[in-house]
């Protein structure tokens, strides 16, 4: 395995190399293309001013040699068959037919014909540029070129030069690099027993670092990590001692769930032992405590069926099913529905058609244990509303402080310890859990002796 110095050399060469190729393939695609891109501008140049002598001109061979004694170009005609007619740098009875080269078949189609290729007549690649031209009423093609070898020699020559340059920085950046890395080491090495000396519970020694400051904010961080591991050590110990007072309340809490069972059950129980004792019972009577029995026996199953609600909630067992609806008639039903157990209570009920998609069922259950709360701790009226998106349970009963506000969505919490009903605590839990999951919250202003309001947002259900 590599070493940190070793991976930073290998990767700086490997970087510094990539650097190169790139710049030198990048500088040579792009100086061979302005060079024969100048040089095609040239050409043109040569070929108009000179198609504007033919008038003029007597012997096209002549015409030729002129041109290229001028420019130095190579000249060449060619007819509408495709034969060379004039060459000035080879001997055209040795040439092939020119009609399906590039540049000629584009100086037919275009103003100008013009391609890069190697030459097998001369054997380096030329740079052609061809255009269409009359003479003495017959149609020629004019067609101009030259040797891209000793105009990119020059660029071959600037290259080797600027290769030698990268080298040469290449060798002083990389010494440059391993006297960094030696430095690197070394304060690494002073880290390591640094680490070692903390590792043995020493926890004052220091470090020294002489190259780097990085290396001393390490070192900082590291003294910073000591203190916030005593820090840690004095906090576990205070959550063991919040862990065990937990479990103390939890303890507290099944004792009360406890005490809550044993009154039915305790029902349960006499009322079947008197009818087992007595076969004699008057049949009204035996009815009457088979009536108990079976009210009690709902009873412990209704605190069942909540307290495994409140946990598949609270676990996310129970997936939500969006639907659409309104939210009014919803309310306008759970209201009907409440007022047939509270026959002598009042309800007041005001709320504006919203349409929205979420679990119907769920939402029941929100509305339901926010009313049904209202009404256990308010012996007044009980209003229910939904105004601008928002739905309100609002009561004029006894009021929670301010310190119990924060708690009474918690599991099993209650304000008043000693009016344990079947709710056990757990309907604003449940209310809390179903709106979590529908990305809203229940909101709680309260003051003691005036009343309460529970709302909570459905602005982001509304469709």
């Amino acid at each position: 395995m590599l070493k940190i110095y070793q991976l930073f050399n290998i990767k700086f060469v490997a970087l510094f190399v990539g650097i190169m190729l790139l710049t030198s393939i990048v500088s040579y695609v792009g100086l061979k293309s302005i060079i024969v891109s100048y040089n095609t501008e040239n050409l043109k140049n040569v070929i108009k001013i000179s198609a504007d002598f033919l008038t003029k001109v007597e012997s096209l061979e002549k015409f030729s040699q002129k041109i290229h004694d001028k420019t130095k170009y190579r000249v060449t005609i060619i007819d509408a068959d495709g034969k060379v007619i004039v060459e000035t740098n080879e001997d055209k009875t040795t040439m092939d037919n020119h009609s399906h080269r590039y540049e000629v078949m584009m100086a037919n189609k275009l103003e100008f014909g013009e391609s890069v290729r190697y030459s097998k007549t001369i054997g380096v690649d030329f740079l052609y540029v061809a255009k269409k031209i009359i003479y003495k009423d017959k149609s020629y093609t004019l067609r101009l070129s030259m040797g891209l070898a000793k105009v990119l020699s020059h660029f071959y020559e600037l290259s080797i030069k600027i290769g030698l340059i990268y080298i040469f920085i290449l060798v002083i950046s990389f010494y440059t690099s391993n006297r960094m890395s030696q430095k690197i080491i070394e304060d690494i090495g002073r880290i390591k027993v640094y680490l070692d000396e903390i590792s043995n519970k020493n926890y004052k020694a220091n470090l020294k670092v002489k190259y780097f400051h990085e290396f001393l904010e390490i070192s900082l961080l590291l003294k910073n990590l000591v203190k916030k591991l005593d820090k840690r050590d004095r906090q576990k110990r205070k959550h063991m001692a919040k862990l065990r007072l937990m479990n103390k309340q939890r303890n507290d809490i099944l004792s009360s769930i406890s005490h809550e069972f044993k009154n039915p059950v305790a029902s349960i129980v006499g009322y079947a032992q008197t009818l087992q004792d007595d076969p004699d019972i008057p049949l009204k009577v035996r009815q009457k405590f088979l009536s108990k029995i079976n009210s009690n026996g709902e009873k412990i199953s209704k605190m069942l069926d909540r307290l495994a609600l409140s946990v598949k909630l609270e676990n996310g067992d129970i997936p939500t099913k969006l639907t659409s609806f309104n939210l009014k008639e919803l309310c306008e039903e759970v209201v009907t529905n409440i007022s047939l157990k509270y026959r002598d209570r009042e309800i007041s009920f005001s709320a504006e058609d919203i349409k929205i998609k979420a679990d119907k069922t769920m939402m029941e259950l929100v509305l339901t244990n926010l009313v049904d709360n209202a009404l256990k701790y308010s012996e007044a009226q009980v209003e229910l509303k939904v105004e601008n998106g928002v739905v309100y349970v609002e009561d004029s009963g006894i009021g929670i402080h301010s310190e119990h506000i924060d708690k009474i969505t918690g599991k099993f919490y209650r304000v008043d310890k000693n009016t344990w009903d079947n709710s056990m605590g757990i309907g604003l839990a449940m209310v809390s859990y179903v709106l979590k999951l529908h990305d809203t919250a229940l909101n709680v202003k309260s003051e003691p002796g005036k009343g309460s309001v529970f709302s909570f947002s459905v602005k982001s259900l509304i469709v």
